[in-house]
């Protein structure tokens, strides 16, 4: 007898939308995963994870969720004092500790060349504050962001990202879920965005289970089977995950 499968929450991060899951998705939906690829508003640290919290507080049942680059930072604050969540899992993402930030994090070793190739565009949000949306260029989009990618998809990502708000990525992140819940991080070893050593440092000091994998960091993009594989080993270790689902390819 199986039980209740969790439904994966996918939040994506800065410079992207919801479409970058969608090989993933589909790899959960054959495994019959409900799946629900969140809107990130990339408007700010503590109002993102709380959109993202309202979300998965609606969701009956388990739920294993899932964040990419900023979205990392998002579902770690979103997930705090949610019962129903059972298993973080985080893809070339950011796992801050309180008071971090995504700014500081991604400062904190060498290897970033994100910077050089942002366009900033000033924009005054709703409440009345100034802030300043970022873009990546999208002439180095894809070498920054896709180099795995193939060319076609890249250029798409290019012209359909999101911008993030400087303001995001230097607020700081309040207390982490993943002090208190089991913690899977897939580390892009071609990341241009996020160091691959701040990945690996954040992954141990969460003391998560990590896999490596040669990728930039439209990683769900270019390896949508790997991420989707471990995704489904984070729900199949959580009590809730269908006792038959051993094998969770993914593929």
């Amino acid at each position: 007898m199986s039980t209740l499968k969790p439904t994966i929450v996918l939040v994506h991060g800065a410079f992207a939308d919801s479409s970058s899951w969608n090989g993933v998705v589909e790899r959960l939906q054959s495994h019959d995963y409900p799946v629900v690829a969140a809107s990130n508003p990339l408007r700010g640290l503590a109002g993102d994870a709380d959109h993202v919290r309202q979300l998965v507080a609606s969701i009956d049942g388990p739920v294993v969720l899932v964040g990419h680059s900023y979205g990392g930072s998002v579902i770690s604050n979103a997930a705090t004092g949610l019962n129903n969540v059972k298993a973080l899992v985080f893809v070339a993402a950011f796992l801050p500790d309180e008071g971090e930030s995504a700014t500081t994090l991604s400062g904190k070793f060498p290897g970033s060349t994100l910077g050089e190739t942002l366009r900033p565009v000033p924009v005054t949000l709703p409440d009345g504050r100034q802030v300043t949306d970022l873009y990546i260029e999208q002439g180095k989009f894809r070498h920054q962001f896709a180099a795995d990618v193939p060319e076609e998809t890249a250029a798409i990502m290019a012209s359909t990202q999101r911008p993030v708000t400087d303001a995001a990525l230097a607020e700081s992140a309040s207390a982490p879920a993943w002090k208190d819940l089991p913690a899977w991080v897939l580390v892009a070893t071609e990341d241009r965005n996020i160091p691959p050593q701040a990945q690996t440092f954040m992954a141990e000091r969460a003391k998560a289970t990590s896999v490596s994998l040669k990728a930039s960091h439209a990683v769900s993009v270019s390896h949508p089977g790997d991420v989707a594989r471990l995704i489904s080993e984070a729900a199949q270790a959580t009590a809730w995950a269908a006792s038959g689902l051993r094998d969770g390819s993914g593929e």
